[in-house]
């Protein structure tokens, strides 16, 4: 099995900047595709951004050209750098890692960020 773990949340003003990190443990050799996902009180959880092994990666069109997504393999971490944030922001992300091969998602617990003036 895969743990993951976020960090990095937190208050940040609007047109401000967070850098998530989801550290991976456990049997990380079955790792394939890594991304963060997040939700808002009241909504469903929506995909934020993902990248795979190879470093391909997918953004939501809300995201663009202001998160980046980026991960160290070796070290079975993944990052979301978040700029010019907006108060829509404002969610619990979630780390997400796709199991190769084999449909299973492992989760983390989520981190807070809260973009408020």
């Amino acid at each position: 099995q895969v743990q993951l773990v976020e960090s990095g949340g937190g208050l940040v003003q609007p047109g401000g900047s967070l850098r998530l990190s989801c550290a991976a443990s456990g049997s990380r050799s079955i790792i394939g595709t890594m991304g963060w996902y997040r939700q808002a009180p009241g909504n469903q959880r929506e995909l934020v951004a993902t990248i795979t092994s190879s470093g391909n990666t997918n953004y939501a069109d809300s995201v663009k050209g202001r998160f980046s997504i980026s991960r160290d393999v070796a070290k079975s971490t993944a990052y979301l750098q978040m700029n010019s944030l907006k108060p829509e922001d404002t969610a619990v992300y979630y780390c997400n890692a796709k199991r190769r091969f084999i449909n299973q998602d492992f989760w983390g617990k989520g981190t807070l960020v809260t973009v408020s003036s």
